[in-house]
């Protein structure tokens, strides 16, 4: 049963191969776009990716990325099929290429289709490789002399500045974290005496935030320090009053950031996928028409195209069994390789049977 046939004269063939050739060019910018929207992605994960623990995440602009190369090939080679259909001479090289170019789009399509879904599918795993870079960025903020930590106190305060955010959940975080290097500590004060003493570790920690934090549309001059302290500052209640600091953690700010950029990309994604299918459904009855116009023997007569030559169901069984012929074809089978063996060893046995014995 043919699946899907349709009726193509000549110009009808010819007005196909015109359409098509458009909308193949349509797909190859459909690619670029794809390709340009992976470095993007991958260029803003990249920029703080010293905030982030993993790199699972750089798999979806990894994906784009090789869709995008692969999408503008494919599709430009579309449009040289599309050319050389008009030509009876020429069209008949592109039979057995055809049959990769299929499963290179169909393949485009599936991994267009991932990308959709594990922009969605994996913000678990941003939400919790950003917890601990950010856990590990606050805690080495104030190793601006340790080799490979020179930049922590930069980033992070670019990050807080740029995303108008405070600490990982939010500004208390600072206060569980000696950010404050050694280096600049009077430790002759008795106050840093008194705060290195009272805990256990040895550390020097205050209720305060680095100057980041701050909000500069408040309309009070920015309190970094003694925040749990509602008698050190005039007019100021711990429990009720608005802090002059950014209110969301930076946790929450760049998950929201990352995952607003690839949910961005699924309708685009979507649309390249609906081009790109569009030309494969056509590239197929461009095909079979052509072929069959051919195997008639008359180029400018009517000829018939279709998806399948067959049901979906006797489509998939032929070609399973072809998939599995070539995998057959490329294994050496047990039995046989056995029976070589078994037969070169009776071949030996008898060769030097019928040697003659030298004498003593």
């Amino acid at each position: 049963m043919t699946l899907l046939k349709m009726k193509f004269n000549q110009q009808r063939r010819v007005r196909l191969a015109q359409g098509l050739w458009l909308m193949s060019w349509l797909a190859v910018t459909g690619g670029a776009f794809i390709f340009c929207l992976g470095v993007y992605l991958k260029t803003e994960l990249l920029r703080r990716d010293e905030v982030m623990e993993n790199a699972e995440i750089h798999v979806v602009p990894n994906i784009l990325m090789m869709v995008g190369l692969a999408s503008m090939g494919t599709n430009w080679v579309a449009s040289r099929v599309c050319q050389d259909s008009l030509d009876v001479s020429r069209f008949p090289r592109w039979k057995v290429p055809l049959l990769a170019w299929f499963a290179m789009a169909a393949l485009l399509c599936c991994l267009l289709l991932t990308v959709v879904v594990l922009s969605y599918a994996l913000q678990g795993s941003l939400e919790d490789s950003l917890k601990v870079g950010l856990r590990n960025g606050i805690r080495f903020y104030k190793d601006t002399d340790v080799p490979g930590r020179c930049f922590q106190k930069e980033t992070i305060d670019r990050l807080q500045m740029e995303f108008r955010c405070c600490g990982n959940n939010n500004f208390k975080d600072w206060f569980e974290v000696q950010w404050v290097s050694s280096r600049y500590l009077d430790f002759t004060s008795q106050e840093v005496k008194d705060r290195i003493r009272s805990n256990v570790d040895g550390r020097y920690l205050l209720d305060g935030v680095p100057f980041s934090c701050c909000n500069p549309a408040s309309p009070r001059p920015c309190l970094q320090n003694h925040l749990t302290d509602s008698r050190a500052h005039y007019n100021y209640e711990y429990q009720s009053e608005e802090l002059n600091l950014y209110s969301r953690g930076c946790r929450q700010a760049l998950t929201d950031y990352y995952m607003g950029l690839m949910n961005s990309t699924g309708p685009g994604v979507l649309s390249v996928i609906m081009i790109q299918m569009s030309v494969l459904l056509s590239m197929r009855y461009l095909q079979t028409a052509v072929e069959a116009a051919i195997a008639s023997e008359n180029p400018e007569g009517e000829s018939e195209g279709y998806l399948l030559d067959k049901g979906v169901k006797e489509t998939y069984q032929d070609v399973r069994a072809k998939v599995l012929g070539l995998l057959k074809f490329g294994q050496v089978d047990p039995s046989e390789d056995a029976s070589g063996a078994a037969e070169g060893a009776k071949t030996a046995d008898t060769e030097k049977a019928a040697t003659p014995t030298p004498a003593s």
